[in-house]
């Protein structure tokens, strides 16, 4: 069994129980996912199934689409409404003018202090379990690309946006951020995730519709890398671990090889006319992929 699964994540689950419950509908045991989503967030989680695991790193998964509330006046431990409230403050009156003048300064490239309450490991532990134990850890700044945030409504306190950012965001820090610039304070009270990369949360699945017939192929996965294909003798070149030369110059840096029956075999790196490979697929895996 071997390919890709979009899931809609519900909210109040993580994402490795999203995996454990695929393991359990597909029967196997090689599982895992792309790009962690919080227990309260919902939306698309990229899910490999099978040697596809493999191939996660080379999927088109940028930028990455959210739409989100932010609810001001109120921040919590965790940046988002599971948290403690830790500070309550009134809410300007002028919150939609405000906002037009500090959203700019998040554009672009930017720094961002990782938040305590996330998976990211310190001395081998995660930062959330040294956050559960009343420990406040020094973090290094991360620096990300936010492409756009568009505000899409306000209801009192709560702001709906919509943000456009690059893989490593955290938007419970985004929203504690601006509510830093605003003076009131803010968390993230609700994030949907609509968009990573190419894929679209409208072609994601719910959990109890997992089946080896929604499986997307490697093939239909991985463009716009471009797919090079391959004749049987550099197949099986391909298959051993050894370079091959291809007839033509491929564009880019990796590029993902064929099989003459127009499977995925593996990704290679590309030099000039030279085909390296850097991931195969085993050759009794091959037949699950269409």
């Amino acid at each position: 069994m071997l390919g890709i699964l979009l899931i809609d994540k519900p909210a109040g689950i993580t994402s490795h129980d999203v995996v454990n419950n695929i393991r359990r509908t597909l029967r196997t045991k090689r599982v895992g996912h792309a790009g962690t989503l919080d227990p309260a967030a919902t939306g698309l989680l990229i899910v490999a199934v099978g040697p596809a695991t493999r191939f996660l790193q080379y999927l088109p998964l940028e930028p990455k689409e959210y739409a989100g509330t932010i609810t001001f006046g109120t921040e919590t431990s965790t940046q988002d409404g599971e948290g403690e409230v830790v500070s309550d403050k009134p809410v300007p009156t002028d919150l939609a003018d405000r906002l037009a003048k500090v959203v700019p300064q998040f554009l672009g490239l930017i720094r961002q202090l990782p938040p305590m309450y996330s998976a990211i490991k310190i001395s081998g532990k995660p930062l959330y379990a040294y956050a559960r134990e009343g420990k406040v850890l020094e973090r290094s700044e991360r620096t990300i690309h936010i492409e756009s945030i568009k505000v899409e409504g306000i209801d009192g306190p709560n702001v709906r946006l919509r943000v456009i950012c690059s893989g490593g965001t955290y938007l419970r820090t985004l929203a504690h951020d601006l509510g830093q610039a605003i003076g009131c304070g803010a968390h993230l009270s609700a994030l949907n995730r609509v968009r990573v990369g190419r894929f679209s949360a409208a072609d994601a699945i719910p959990l109890d519709e997992v089946s080896p017939d929604r499986l997307v192929s490697l093939r239909d996965a991985l463009p716009p890398m471009q797919l090079l294909a391959l004749s049987s003798e550099q197949s099986s070149s391909i298959r051993e671990g050894r370079s091959v030369n291809f007839d033509r110059q491929a564009s880019g840096h990796i590029a993902g090889l064929l099989a003459p029956n127009g499977s995925i075999i593996g990704i290679a790196r590309v030099s000039g006319n030279l085909l390296q490979p850097e991931c195969v697929i085993p050759i009794e895996a091959l037949h699950d992929l269409h």
